[in-house]
């Protein structure tokens, strides 16, 4: 049975990770191929950092990532603490499912759905164009929320709820109590969904598709363009930058994840 299993983990980790291994492969290659390695080059590294649509594409999405993740987690933060303050089963259970209804809904849904709304409001206020950055950003925040509440709410769960009344009742304020006791303790809850909701707003094509204007464009509809004739070896490049980046933040997190549950342990 051991080997079974390790012979099961062995083929999801090659299924997973072999598609990667080869875009970071091929992505050195020196020849425009995509079946055959002609030998390591920078060359598609160089061309890269030469084309101006990529990097705008880049900056684009780089930018309403940030944007939107901040956004979704403070605003996910407060709607996680405000939830849970309900008294009422019947109407924290309502809210919980009316949040989780963008995280359900297939992407075409929402993108589409949303793309009618922001139509309809631009030409109810007469706008000379109804969508572009502010529509995506906001399309983004929308289906960030939920994972950020779902990641909020179990640390929340887990605190002891005795603490911001005890620093009530040293004389801090609610507002206070909230910043010095309630926020440490949910923090990591906190980096947790802000960086799923980064990911997420990295990777999204859909929704971004049917929200953008012509005047905005992200990396993944950039790419998605290029199919249509080649993707060019400069997105490989470019896509095994990313993955490496996402890579060691994530490791730098679980490490810093780990050092905090240690402390907290000993203490």
């Amino acid at each position: 049975m051991k080997t079974l299993s390790r012979l099961y983990i062995a083929l999801i980790l090659i299924f997973l990770y072999a598609p990667l291994a080869v875009m970071v492969i091929f992505s050195f290659n020196a020849s425009n191929s995509t079946s055959l390695f002609a030998g390591f080059s920078l060359r598609w590294y160089a061309e890269l950092f030469e084309s101006e649509a990529t990097l705008s594409a880049l900056k684009n999405t780089f930018i309403l990532a940030v944007l939107s993740s901040v956004i979704a987690t403070v605003l996910g933060t407060v709607a996680a603490v405000g939830i849970l303050g309900y008294k009422r089963k019947w109407t924290k259970s309502a809210v919980m499912s009316a949040t989780n209804i963008p995280m359900m809904n297939p992407d075409i849904v929402t993108g589409v759905s949303m793309m009618l709304l922001f139509v309809f409001i631009g030409k109810f206020l007469s706008l000379k164009t109804s969508l572009g950055f502010t529509t995506v950003l906001i399309a983004h925040i929308t289906f960030n929320l939920p994972y950020v509440i779902l990641s909020v709410m179990p640390k929340l769960r887990q605190m002891d709820f005795h603490l911001p009344e005890a620093a009530a009742d040293l004389g801090c304020t609610p507002f206070k109590a909230f910043f010095k006791v309630v926020l440490p303790n949910i923090s990591s809850g906190i980096v947790t969904g802000f960086i799923m909701a980064f990911t997420l707003s990295l990777d999204d094509f859909v929704i971004s598709y049917f929200t953008t204007g012509p005047d905005f464009q992200t990396l993944p509809i950039l790419i998605y363009t290029m199919t249509k004739k080649r993707v060019t070896p400069d997105m490989y490049a470019l896509s095994s930058l990313i993955f490496l980046s996402v890579l060691v933040l994530l490791i730098l997190f679980n490490v810093s994840q780990s050092k905090s549950n240690k402390r907290s342990h000993k203490n």
